[in-house]
């Protein structure tokens, strides 16, 4: 015959009240009312049907049962109290690894990596990049991408910003170009990522320009591998680039590059993705300081 165990709340308030020898005690060490503990500790005298406290003054005092039950749920629960506990320190202790592309890393977190972890340093951040603009690396706590349509469908994925993309080009070029007017910049080399071959068309076609005269641009244009590669070709007067604004902010303010043509907002988003693994709390704090430095 299966005999069915008693809550565990009351096993909880009846091994407080035993190792502290008081009601209100083990109502403040619980968090709860000392009606609370009360009626726990009648639930449990119920449950066994013997008394297991008897009163002594205006104390209680364990009963013969009483004792029998605390010498093993004492140990009990402080094993399981030295199991949560080292369970909570490995989990707080353990690296929190942030995967993310390498055109983002390089041209957007690695410049504000140390204002990070001096705000975070309780993080352990470990920073590693990923294979692609995607969910799913292994012991990866976190992914910060620009995420486009269908998102994905597991775990958690937190908007940040909407993504805009814009045309860059040296200082030098957009003066030649001689004003603002999108349709100036076919006249130039169209500059781009092999990773990236929708942005210059969704750049026109939210600019109304011409679809077959673009594409005979960009038939005389030139790709690069990685942004890097892409701005630096931009920097040097080689054509006009088309990148995400976000990624070329930092250009953009110092000068080395100009935006005159506007910027154009596209489906995707810049998001941090979240596992069911990952430690919902850790992720908060990374969180709030990504939406307070993307503010900034």
């Amino acid at each position: 015959m299966q005999h069915s165990l008693p809550p565990l709340s009351a096993l909880r308030a009846f091994e407080a009240t035993a190792r502290l020898g008081s009601v209100t005690a083990a109502a403040d060490e619980l968090s709860v009312t000392h009606g609370a503990v009360s009626r726990q500790l009648k639930s449990l005298d119920e449950h066994f049907g013997v008394a297991l406290f008897t009163k002594s003054g205006r104390g209680l005092v364990l009963t013969h049962h009483g004792e029998r039950l605390q010498s093993g749920l004492g140990e009990a629960f402080a094993k399981l109290r030295d199991s949560c506990t080292l369970l909570k320190h490995e989990v707080e202790e353990a690296p929190f690894t942030l995967a993310c592309p390498g055109s983002l890393l390089a041209r957007w977190l690695i410049p504000r990596l140390d204002r990070l972890n001096q705000a975070l340093p309780e993080l352990k951040l470990q920073v590693v990049v990923s294979d692609a603009e995607q969910p799913g690396q292994p012991e990866t706590s976190v992914t910060l991408a620009f995420f486009e349509p269908p998102w994905p469908e597991e775990g958690e994925l937190i908007t940040l910003m909407p993504e805009e993309i814009c045309a860059v080009a040296s200082p030098r070029l957009a003066c030649a170009c001689q004003n603002a007017d999108p349709a100036t910049l076919f006249a130039n080399k169209l500059l781009y990522t092999a990773s990236r071959p929708q942005a210059w068309p969704q750049w026109a076609a939210a600019q109304k320009l011409n679809g077959s005269t673009l594409e005979t641009a960009l038939k005389k244009g030139q790709g690069f591998a990685h942004l890097y590669y892409l701005m630096e070709a931009a920097v040097a007067g080689l054509g006009v680039a088309i990148a995400p604004r976000l990624l070329v902010e930092d250009d953009l303010n110092s000068g080395r590059l100009v935006a005159p043509w506007g910027s154009i907002e596209t489906p995707a988003r810049l998001c941090l993705w979240l596992p069911k693994h990952t430690n919902a709390r850790r992720s908060e704090a990374l969180v709030d300081w990504l939406l307070r430095e993307l503010k900034g």
